[in-house]
C-alpha cells in the first residue's frame, strides 16, 4: 500500500489527496487521476473541499506507472488506501508509523523530509526535464499567477497532457517487486551539496 502512495506523490498529489484516492478517479485507461475530495487532516473522513479552488484538477501519469497502478487497483473497489475496518488513513499516522521510521533506518530522516519532500522532488523533476510550466502548474496545483498562465488553456488539451507526461518521465526507478514496503530509489539531494543526476 505505502509505495503505491508513495508513486501518487510523485504523481503531482497532496497526502491528503492520495489518501481520498477511489478507483472511481482513474480515467483515460487509467493515465489520468480526478482529484476532487481529500481526507480531512485531523479525522478519517473523506471531504469534497481541497485546500486551494487550483486543487480540483486532473493528473495525467506516465504510462509506466498507470499500468502499475491499474494491476495494484485490479482488485480494489472503492478506497484504493484504507485501514483494516475500511476508513481512510489519516496522513500524520501513516507519516509517524510508515514513513518516517523507514526515513531513520536509511539515514535520511531530516526536517522537511516528510510528505511534502515528494512534491517537491517532483516540481524539481519536471523543470529539470523542461516540462511545459502551464501543465506543470495545473499538475501541482499551483493557481496561475501571470496574465500568461491566466489566458493559456493548455491543462485543456488532454492528449498534449497525455504526451508530455510521458515525455517527461517520472525520475525514480519503478520497482517491480511484490514487496509493499519498497519506496522509489531517488536522488539524495543533500550529499556534499550536488545532486546525483538520475538516469
Amino acid at each position: 500500500m505505502a509505495l503505491q502512495l508513495a508513486k501518487l506523490q510523485f504523481a503531482r498529489h497532496r497526502v491528503s489527496e492520495a489518501l481520498a484516492l477511489e478507483t472511481r478517479h482513474f480515467i483515460n485507461n487509467g493515465r489520468t487521476i480526478i482529484v476532487d475530495q481529500q481526507v480531512e487532516k485531523d479525522a478519517a473522513r473523506i471531504v469534497q473541499y481541497l485546500k486551494t479552488d487550483a486543487a480540483k484538477r486532473e493528473v495525467d501519469l506516465h504510462p509506466d506507472i498507470a499500468e502499475y497502478l491499474q494491476t495494484y487497483m485490479a482488485v480494489k473497489t472503492g478506497l484504493l488506501f484504507h485501514t483494516a475496518n475500511g476508513t481512510p488513513h489519516l496522513n500524520g499516522n501513516l507519516e509517524d508509523h510508515w514513513l518516517t521510521p523507514r526515513l531513520i533506518k536509511k539515514g535520511l530522516d531530516e526536517k522537511g523530509m516528510g510528505w511534502h519532500a515528494f512534491k517537491r522532488f517532483r516540481k524539481t523533476w519536471l523543470r529539470s526535464q523542461r516540462c511545459l510550466e502551464d501543465i506543470n502548474n495545473f499538475w501541482m496545483a499551483h493557481k496561475p499567477q501571470t496574465m500568461s498562465e491566466l489566458y493559456s488553456h493548455l491543462h485543456e488539451e488532454l492528449q498534449l497532457r497525455l504526451d508530455e507526461a510521458e515525455r517527461v518521465g517520472y525520475g525514480f526507478v519503478l520497482p517491480y517487486s511484490n514487496e509493499g514496503s519498497v519506496v522509489p530509489i531517488v536522488p539524495k539531494m543533500h550529499e556534499s551539496g550536488a545532486a546525483e543526476k538520475v538516469a
